[in-house]
């Protein structure tokens, strides 16, 4: 089945893809402007990157803070999540009695860049044991305020966990952290697009998100918002002709790149905040039901008990699966998933810290494509 905005996107009708999460999908009305962007870029190469770019992307960036609820003067653009965390965390000072915070819930690709600059720096690495299945916010803030210690110098907090689908309090811990000194820097990378964001009213001194995720950009568009008072000493995490010139100029340009990515985000905010009528909180709130639909339905049929409470939860959900015992052999979820994908079902599957199952929702699926993979996993689970 599909519904009314399948044919939005390019992607393939035969299979339901369950993933949004991972890697975004980019609608086709995007696609087509960016495609227009790059025939410019290439019939006038010099007048597009030294000329009309710099206009361009202040532009894109005004844009994109009105709805991030920043000031874009404390905006810069980057390649990805992961970027912006490298930019933030190589550009500290670190000395070897600081200890860098994180959480077990954390991104692996992100816990390291915390390890490299630790271990450069012969600082520690302190991680909060997280707790999943979690019983609510509470004991996400007791876990992390109890790794805490008088030489912790920054925390590296995930605002949407990318294994465990939770949204964690930000606003708590960042007040919380604040308050012992602590500058907190948020892996926003699934927040932009899934929940409603005032990145000046939060206050954290780092945070970085992804545009290519729920917002729909084009692959590689990302954002890192840095406070007024952290911008000085701020480098990008390539150094080149923008060296030392602020804080803007230095990530605007870092070598001869394709900018169109960047350039797209206000279609992406347009086109899809405008396929409902009330605009992108509706969109949010109908991906955010049809994710809470899909795990019900997926828990009621394997008889599992939700993991988390439903305020933890945003467009997507993970769900822990039965990992074997003395009577099965553990839980493959390498196999699993081929066997899902040879039925025409793509879902995420990881097997740390249990076996777990992420579904995802965008305008683009629909509660029968779970019930199919519903069926699937009860079938596979039982040695169908």
């Amino acid at each position: 089945m599909v519904t009314k905005f399948t044919a939005l996107w390019a992607l393939d009708p035969a299979v339901a893809y369950l993933n949004h999460a991972s890697f975004g999908a980019c609608p086709r009305a995007v696609l087509d402007a960016q495609s227009a962007l790059r025939l410019e870029m290439e019939r006038e190469p010099v007048d597009f990157l030294s000329g009309s770019l710099p206009g361009r992307l202040e532009a894109a960036r005004a844009e994109l803070a009105r709805f991030l609820g920043a000031d874009a003067a404390d905006l810069v653009f980057v390649a990805n999540a992961t970027s912006g965390v490298n930019a933030v965390l190589r550009s500290l000072a670190l000395r070897a009695e600081d200890e860098l915070l994180v959480t077990s819930h954390g991104y692996a690709a992100c816990r390291k860049v915390v390890e490299f600059v630790a271990q450069r720096a012969g600082a520690r690495v302190v991680t909060a044991q997280l707790p999943f299945p979690c019983p609510g916010a509470h004991s996400i803030v007791e876990a992390v305020l109890g790794a805490v210690s008088a030489r912790t110098r920054i925390a590296l907090i995930d605002h949407v966990t990318s294994p465990t689908a939770l949204i964690l309090p930000v606003e708590r811990l960042v007040r919380e952290l604040g308050a012992r000194g602590i500058d907190v820097l948020i892996d926003g990378a699934h927040a932009p697009g899934m929940l409603p964001l005032r990145l000046s009213e939060l206050g954290a001194a780092y945070y970085t998100g992804n545009a290519h995720k729920w917002l729909c950009a084009p692959k590689g568009a990302a954002f890192l918002h840095v406070r007024r008072d952290r911008q000085a000493g701020l480098h990008a995490h390539v150094i080149s002709h923008g060296f030392e010139a602020g804080f803007q100029a230095e990530f605007d340009w870092i070598g001869t790149i394709d900018p169109t990515p960047w350039l797209c985000i206000p279609e992406a905010l347009r086109h899809l905040g405008g396929q409902l009528a009330g605009g992108w909180p509706q969109l949010m709130a109908a991906n955010r039901r049809l994710a809470l639909g899909a795990r019900d339905l997926v828990l009621a049929r394997l008889g599992i008990a939700a993991p988390a409470p439903d305020e933890l939860i945003g467009a997507m959900a993970s769900i822990p699966l039965p990992a074997g015992g003395s009577a099965a052999p553990p839980l493959d979820t390498r196999l699993l998933h081929d066997r899902l994908r040879a039925r025409g079902v793509e879902a995420w599957l990881h097997p740390h810290p249990v076996p777990l199952l992420r579904v995802s929702a965008q305008l683009y699926n629909d509660l029968d494509q779970y019930e199919r993979l519903a069926a699937l996993l009860e079938q596979a689970l039982r040695g169908a």
